[in-house]
């Protein structure tokens, strides 16, 4: 190699190199059939794991967060109409597109509050079955997931809602609770204000929850909870 000169494209070293003659180095062995089918298929293969990753990573889409200007609030009232206790069948969001049947759930055995299954009922929403029912005097709460491991889950665009957008509750002695947002915000997990969320209230009040800002791939968590805050303008009976 006495006489090669090496030389370095883009700071990579040339593989390829011509004596200093100027000659053409003579031609190489001919490579077997299938050694160059092998050498295609690994190609594919690269490209083609390139391809699956550029596909997912493009595809990826982010959760509507809360604006400012949904901030609103919680729903400071001291009045407003009620209704009796009546389990939760079903909740309608028409601003976002859900529409989803209610389980009722309680707490887990460390206390934290129940959440659907992520693997078998990420597409159905739940209601806290210890708060009060919705339209009763008190905060209701109802839950969902944002995501699952196949998309987006029954809640994903909840961060979407803005002041004025309703939500329909549908109870089991048939009559539909017609809920107002009055706000809708983001709160860091570390420091949730579970009085603000899940504390007694003197008006027919409703919470929606659900996972929200960036997602903490060590733990597998989200770091923050959108909080959705709502309160009973006005009921009626399915025709």
């Amino acid at each position: 190699m006495g006489d090669v000169e090496w030389r370095r494209i883009a700071g990579l070293r040339v593989v390829v190199s011509w004596p200093q003659s100027g000659y053409a180095p003579p031609p190489k062995t001919r490579t077997s059939l299938r050694a160059r089918l092998v050498g295609v298929l690994g190609t594919l293969l690269i490209m083609g794991g390139l391809f699956t990753i550029g596909f997912v990573l493009l595809s990826q889409v982010h959760a509507p967060e809360p604006s400012s200007a949904a901030a609103g609030t919680v729903g400071a009232r001291t009045y407003g109409p009620w209704l009796h206790r009546s389990a939760p069948v079903s909740v309608d969001i028409p601003a976002i597109g859900v529409s989803s049947k209610l389980l009722h759930l309680g707490v887990q055995g460390n206390g934290d509050i129940q959440v659907p299954s992520i693997y078998t009922q990420a597409g159905d929403a739940a209601w806290y079955k210890y708060s009060p029912t919705p339209g009763q005097i008190g905060a209701s709460v109802i839950e969902g997931h944002l995501d699952s491991f196949q998309g987006p889950a029954v809640f994903f665009r909840l961060g979407a809602l803005h002041i004025g957008d309703r939500v329909n509750v549908t109870l089991a002695d048939g009559v539909t609770a017609v809920f107002r947002v009055t706000g809708v915000r983001q709160y860091d997990k570390s420091h949730f204000p579970a009085e603000t969320i899940y504390g007694a209230t003197n008006f027919a009040a409703l919470r929606l929850i659900t996972c929200g800002g960036t997602f903490d791939y060590a733990t597998g968590h989200y770091l923050s909870s959108t909080v959705v805050f709502a309160s009973l303008v006005s009921s009626h009976r399915a025709v």
